[in-house]
């Protein structure tokens, strides 16, 4: 049989970065928070699977280029002795071209299921927009928000403040 492994996946913009209310033009706005890097890190030595999905529609509306997702994905990676096993971004928006990647679909996090052989029974999605937490929801995924700056929604599992109390939560399941 098979091994399923378990998977925490990760919205980016308000849950790995700072949040700054617009969207990143360049590696120096990009902010990891003190408690992210050594969350990764716990998640990652509890045998977790972690896997980023963030839309990213500036590229398509020419904001930025992809490599500046891209770099800011290396810091991430960096500071976090790269835990991060998968960093899906979609680059689409609606009025340019339809993407089954861009969240509320599912597609980034189906990808991920089916490359880490995950059981959506024993993972979950930690996103702070509602946008975040449908796919996971369609999927079977456990559904966190973190709260720090946006309303609550209806459709979360666990609602938290904080980066490390959703770390918490998974890990004393």
């Amino acid at each position: 049989m098979i091994e399923m492994n378990k998977c925490v996946f990760l919205d980016r913009d308000g849950v790995l970065n700072v949040e700054i209310g617009r969207h990143i033009m360049n590696v120096e706005e990009f902010v990891v928070p003190e408690d992210v890097p050594e969350g990764l890190k716990r998640l990652k030595a509890a045998g977790y699977k972690l896997i980023v999905v963030t839309n990213q529609s500036g590229i398509a509306r020419g904001y930025y280029q992809a490599k500046v997702v891209e770099d800011c994905h290396k810091v991430l990676q960096g500071k976090s002795d790269n835990a991060l096993d998968q960093l899906y971004y979609a680059p689409l928006i609606d009025h340019v071209s339809k993407s089954l990647m861009r969240k509320p679909d599912s597609l980034m996090l189906e990808k991920g299921l089916a490359k880490f052989n995950g059981d959506p029974s024993q993972s979950w999605m930690i996103g702070d927009k509602e946008r975040d937490l449908i796919p996971a929801k369609k999927l079977g995924i456990k559904a966190m928000q973190i709260m720090a700056l946006v309303p609550e929604t209806d459709i979360a599992d666990e609602r938290v403040m904080t980066f490390k109390e959703a770390v918490d939560l998974i890990l004393n399941e």
